[in-house]
């Protein structure tokens, strides 16, 4: 592993320099048990020593970006928290230097091993609830949070619950970026990265994980359209043709294009399958008009306007999959299932309106 500089607090007293519980925010977050409403409380917080770089703010360079690993440990309320000392910011190093990163867990609302040290990289989503306090924190911060499903409901136990608390530390970070700080390679490689994440958690059956995934994707990507839109494709074409000493190649604006039809159609799927109708059609609406010629996208357009009953619309969407794909025997199905819905809406209305003047 490179040097890294490391942002880390010295050792001091846990009990010093409460907020008295005034730093409070809240937010619905996103994890493999469904939505869950979070609610957090600074309880402490923690000095550190830092080099500016020149022209940064302060408040800005105090806290965990883009890219920075960090060293955390979060504790459920009121189970063992072993006050050990923490391993180095640097993360789990084994022999080679690689930093050996937590599994993400699917049977876990908060997603990682509690009550021992481990390094994550900020932005990767490994564990939704944590990315998102450890990125408002500052280096010796711990804060207290309360999670309650957003509807009432864990999705994994089917039944009501009681809230959970829990710890979360942060004990030292590396520096990361921004989002507008990184080079088009440096953010086409974070796209490339989240687009993978996302197909690895389609499959493992985390589809929320996955959705988040490629909406981080997308956050990304639209940015790199920006230069669509300023005229610069002939540049962007030729600047793409090798790669950069001082980072990854900058994408072409058609990977650029592709790659956002592609993760629009991935999250249409995973839209369907959460049963979000509405937003599956949005999503692959918006992949159908950057790329026409993705049948996948058509398809599941079509999908997405049944289950929201607008026929006519899905009938337009599985023909022009039918176009690309002639031989698609979904595609054939799906119209059938249409003419047959269509049927049963026109007798259902029938006999309404034959009790109406009868």
């Amino acid at each position: 592993m490179d040097p890294v500089q490391v942002l880390e607090a010295p050792q001091c007293d846990a009990a010093a320099d409460h907020h008295d519980g005034v730093d409070v925010t809240s937010w619905v977050s996103v994890c493999p048990r469904g939505l869950w409403a979070v609610q957090k409380t600074l309880t402490h917080s923690g000095s550190q020593r830092k080099v500016f770089n020149p022209g940064e703010a302060p408040s800005a360079a105090y806290r965990p970006r883009l890219g920075s690993l960090c060293r955390v440990r979060v504790c459920l309320k009121g189970g063992t928290c072993q006050a050990v000392k923490p391993p180095s910011a640097k993360g789990d190093e084994t022999q080679q230097g690689a930093v050996r990163f937590p599994q993400r867990r699917l049977d876990s609302v908060l997603q990682l091993e509690l009550g021992d040290w481990t390094t994550l990289r900020l932005g990767e989503g490994h564990c939704d609830v944590t990315e998102a306090c450890v990125e408002a924190m500052r280096a010796g911060d711990s804060c207290e949070i309360r999670l309650t499903p957003a509807n009432g409901v864990d999705v994994c136990a089917s039944q009501p619950v009681q809230e959970l608390r829990a710890t979360v530390e942060l004990q030292a970070f590396t520096p990361g970026k921004e989002s507008w700080q990184m080079s088009p390679g440096e953010k086409w490689e974070w796209v490339r990265s989240h687009k993978e994440r996302g197909g690895q958690r389609f499959r493992s059956g985390d589809l929320w994980g996955a959705s988040d995934s490629y909406s981080r994707a997308l956050k990304l990507v639209v940015a790199l359209q920006g230069c669509e839109a300023d005229g610069k494709e002939h540049q962007m074409e030729e600047r793409s043709a090798t790669t950069s000493e001082d980072g990854p190649s900058c994408p072409t604006v058609r990977q650029v294009r592709s790659m956002k039809a592609e993760l629009h159609s991935n999250l249409s799927l995973c839209q369907l399958k959460l049963k979000q109708p509405a937003r599956a059609k949005e999503s692959a609406a918006k992949a159908t008009r950057l790329e026409p010629g993705g049948a996948k996208a058509w398809y599941r357009l079509g999908r997405a306007c049944q289950t929201v009953n607008e026929l006519e619309e899905a009938r337009l969407a599985f023909g022009e999959l039918l176009k690309l794909e002639p031989e698609s025997t979904a595609a054939a199905k799906a119209l059938k299932d249409i003419t047959s819905q269509e049927k049963r809406s026109n007798a259902q209305l029938g006999q309404r309106l034959s009790k109406m003047f009868s």
